[in-house]
């Protein structure tokens, strides 16, 4: 009955161009394999989407994100979607901002207000709230792998990172904190617990690898803090740099690459010398994950073996910032200089703005985001033989200048970028697309729910919580039957860099068999079907609640007879059915 239910809404929804995307292609990329990049997926199913019924109308330019987009297609004689509906705009800027979906009188609401400002107000109310909070810290902590590494110290900086968003802490003085951070205890410091979590397990009796009561290996974390620095606020890769040089294995992948040396990475990675983590001794015994973190160490040895790479080449261990060449002031402390260079060169607010770019709009300017080649981004200057890497390279620099100009505000970027008719074009493009238009944001990418953002939508709509909101835990909790759920999601164990979602054959099976969607569109326990059921005996007012609760809209006419039919059939059966389909449409899915 339940699979019978699926097909016959899918079925309903062909003659409805509007809303609604054709079966035969809306679970097609659930089945088909792992793409390339994330607007692969995205572009595969955007395409599946039914074409608006009215024609575009011109967009409105908001900004100079929009002078931008708007422009290029302009001149290149590329059509744009229209700007989306109601519906689809408040349902997407939930998610993208907070990771939650609306509630249905959130739903009514919003499309009732006459407001000409709606949107805007909407932005600023979602921007900074306590749901944009617990999404973006999550990411963070994503981003930053905090796990068992750091062991309860993750807690701590857990309740620091959110207290920083909240505050919209200057996103380059949060970064240096991070850096330049010591203390006797990362249980009390939270600053610390990044570096913490990089710390590489040494082997025991070797001097190489510092003090045998360490038990870290020294220049193997300093390795590894360079590596996720570079890429998580350079956006930069400079893992094979750390190995060998560029030239000779770089030069199909990336030109500013090859020109670095894996001398270049030393003395980067000689900023962080004579930082020591140590762990702490109880009962004479090490506690990894419990770490005293100072500058008392010894200067970079860049001849030592190393646990994870070939030994080190040998060379100049003086610190060197790797963009720049710039030497630090004599004096200061070195990771101090570190991070005043890494926040005040260019690249920094560059890699900035294109990671939350890409997490807003389904792709980088510079795609991937961690992957920049500092040669190809200038259309004037580019080495022969390489295609300009950015998109939109004025663009990209635009919304750096604007990023500092804010005193380096991730809530003023949020805004800006949500602000713009480029975010909110809709997904559904109303003429012949080509595959020449997918980086001129034509229309609006979607994406995949992350395995957190899924879990917290199925509890919302079903009125069914867990033991947890997934998008508030400060590493992830869950267990059995559930983590089963979450893994065929992406949930990240943070042992690696977080995954994008992406589809896979086990995501349907998962949705359709799970106790974790099954057990909660019961009408047991309080369940949102419970609850409709003993509050309405009309059951067109059931259908219409249970759509809106879970994929934020009224049904179509078509959808309400199908669903009708099943509820005048059989009552309770019929409502847990329509839930149990509605949460098994890829509509539910992605952030349609």
């Amino acid at each position: 009955m339940k699979l019978s239910l699926l097909l016959s809404l899918l079925l309903s929804c062909l003659c409805f161009a509007d809303d609604t995307p054709k079966p035969s292609d809306a679970h097609a990329p659930l089945f088909r394999p792992k793409a390339n990049t994330v607007s692969r997926d995205s572009e595969r199913l955007t395409a599946s989407l039914p074409k608006p019924l009215a024609p575009s109308k011109p967009v409105a330019r908001k900004n100079f994100i929009d002078d931008e987009v708007f422009g290029r297609m302009e001149r290149d004689a590329v059509p744009s979607a229209p700007v989306s509906t109601d519906i689809e705009f408040l349902r997407r800027l939930r998610l993208d901002l907070t990771g939650r979906i609306p509630t249905s009188a959130e739903v009514r609401d919003f499309v009732a207000d006459p407001s000409s400002n709606k949107r805007a107000v909407l932005i600023d109310k979602l921007t900074g709230s306590p749901e944009f909070v617990d999404k973006w810290a999550y990411f963070f902590m994503d981003v930053l792998r905090a796990n068992g590494k750091m062991a309860r110290g993750h807690t701590l900086f857990h309740y620091s990172l959110k207290e920083s968003l909240a505050a919209d802490r200057p996103y380059d003085d949060w970064v240096r904190s991070l850096i330049a951070a010591s203390a006797k205890s990362n249980y009390v410091v939270a600053a610390v617990n990044p570096i913490v979590r990089e710390h590489v397990e040494g082997k025991s009796g070797e001097a190489d690898h510092g003090d045998d009561i360490t038990k870290v290996n020294q220049l193997d974390t300093h390795d590894e803090l360079t590596i996720l620095y570079g890429k998580v606020f350079l956006g930069i890769n400079l893992s094979c740099v750390s190995c060998h040089n560029g030239r000779g294995h770089l030069e199909k992948i990336n030109a500013y690459l090859t020109t670095q040396k894996r001398s270049d990475f030393f003395q980067q990675a000689a900023f962080l010398a004579g930082t020591r983590y140590i762990p702490h001794l109880e009962k004479s015994a090490v506690v990894m994950g419990h770490f005293l973190v100072d500058d008392a160490g010894a200067s970079y040895n860049t001849k030592a073996e190393s646990m994870l790479r070939t030994r080190r080449s040998g060379g100049p261990n003086t610190p060197k910032f790797v963009l720049s060449n710039e030497l630090p002031a004599p004096g200061v402390e070195p990771r101090v200089e570190f991070g005043r260079m890494l926040t005040s060169h260019p690249q920094f607010a560059r890699a900035t703005v294109n990671m939350f770019w890409a997490k807003l709009m389904g792709i980088g300017i510079v795609d991937p985001y961690d992957e920049f080649d500092l040669l190809r981004l200038d259309p004037e200057k580019l080495p022969p033989g390489w295609d300009l890497q950015p998109s939109h390279p004025a663009l990209l620099e635009k919304l750096a200048d604007s990023f500092r100009a804010s005193n380096h505000s991730i809530q003023s970027l949020f805004k800006l970028i949500c602000n713009s008719s480029a975010y909110q074009l809709s997904a559904r493009y109303p003429g012949e697309w080509k595959e020449s238009y997918a980086r001129y944001y034509a229309r609006k990418y979607i994406r995949m729910l992350t395995a957190e953002e899924l879990h917290d939508a199925i509890a919302d709509s079903t009125s069914r919580p867990g033991k947890f909101v997934a998008m508030q835990v400060s590493v992830p909790q869950a267990k059995g039957e559930l983590k089963s759920f979450m893994s065929a999601f992406g949930e990240s164990n943070r042992g690696g860099p977080p995954r994008t979602p992406s589809p896979s054959p086990l995501q349907p099976i998962t949705m359709m068999r799970s106790p974790v969607v099954n057990d909660r569109v019961l009408a047991v326990k309080d369940s949102r079907v419970q609850r409709l059921l003993d509050t309405y005996p009309d059951n067109a007012k059931v259908v219409d609640e249970l759509f809106l609760a879970t994929i934020s809209r009224l049904p179509l006419p078509a959808e309400r007879q199908v669903a009708l039919d099943a509820l005048n059939k059989n009552r309770v059966e019929g409502a847990q059915n329509l839930q149990w389909a509605l949460l098994n449409l890829v509509e539910f899915l992605y952030n349609l």
